[in-house]
């Protein structure tokens, strides 16, 4: 059973998304299927940039149900090393689909095809120094010499309409570019969270149909998550609708608590959903 910490939602708690035209209400027989949990860090496991007792109660809940969880984050290579051995995970995915971290400290899998990644990052700090002879003020985020397929700087300050002109501009330089609430990612060119956590699937993780898979984010880098051909069934914390309007693929449904607490509900309500009838 769930820990108390994790208050159990109602049934209408987990509600659909307005923006999405799938079906009105949650069925509590989908989420009874439901074996992986592929889910974003940043605000939608944290609360304040911190997990919470609550969350890490609800990640032993799950594991102790045989519900893997994986986390698919923008975080960087080392940081995200030392993350996924610590904490009740099935594995992580670090730098936007970049790189795949096994359970059990084995070596990560670089999942960007880059031959030489040595001048792979030198082309990466050109582009960045050509970005801010227009954006001077963007500074490198601290985390980024632990990077080994992205290069990231500071979201905070910029505009929705500085942010697209970033994006036009490493486009232009033959890069993918995305953002979280975070950070700002000048990444490979078909470098997302879908495309990675799909190999990852094919390779690693064989057993899951996309019935068994619920994908969960709140920002758009992780829009990619919520492209309903690959992944039927995905949430969206509360915050997610901050970016309601910049979303191409929306979530499906909706949490009402926001950061980590949404992530709980939809943990409590995957429990609840162990309950009904067959």
């Amino acid at each position: 059973m769930p820990n108390a910490q994790c208050p159990m939602p109602s049934p209408q708690s987990l509600v659909p998304n307005p923006q999405s035209h799938m079906p009105k209400h949650l069925s509590l027989t989908a989420l009874s299927n439901i074996r992986l949990v592929a889910t974003d860090m940043d605000g939608t496991l944290t609360r304040r940039g911190k997990f919470t007792p609550a969350l890490l109660q609800a990640l032993e809940d799950l594991a102790a149900a045989n519900i893997k969880v994986l986390i698919v984050t923008g975080r960087s290579a080392g940081w995200v090393s030392g993350l996924s051995s610590l904490m009740p995970v099935a594995g992580a995915m670090a730098e936007n689909g970049g790189l795949y971290f096994p359970p059990g400290n084995q070596k990560p899998v670089v999942l960007t095809s880059i031959p030489d990644l040595a001048k792979h990052r030198q082309h990466l700090a050109i582009t960045f120094e050509k970005l801010q002879t227009q954006f001077p003020q963007i500074q490198e985020s601290v985390d980024n010499r632990f990077r080994i397929t992205d290069w990231t700087f500071d979201v905070a300050a910029l505009s929705q309409d500085e942010l697209q002109t970033l994006d036009y501009l490493c486009q232009q330089m033959g890069w993918g570019f995305t953002y979280s609430n975070v950070q700002c990612h000048i990444k490979p060119q078909g470098q997302d969270k879908a495309v990675g956590l799909l190999q990852v699937l094919r390779e690693y993780l064989p057993d899951y149909s996309p019935e068994e898979i619920v994908t969960v984010g709140d920002s758009p880098n992780d829009e990619s998550l919520f492209d309903r051909r690959y992944f039927p069934i995905s949430v969206g914390v509360a915050n997610v609708l901050e970016y309601a309007d910049k979303l191409q693929h929306q979530p499906v449904y909706i949490t009402t608590a926001a950061e980590g607490e949404g992530f709980c509900e939809l943990s409590s309500y995957i429990f609840q959903s162990f309950h009904i009838p067959n």
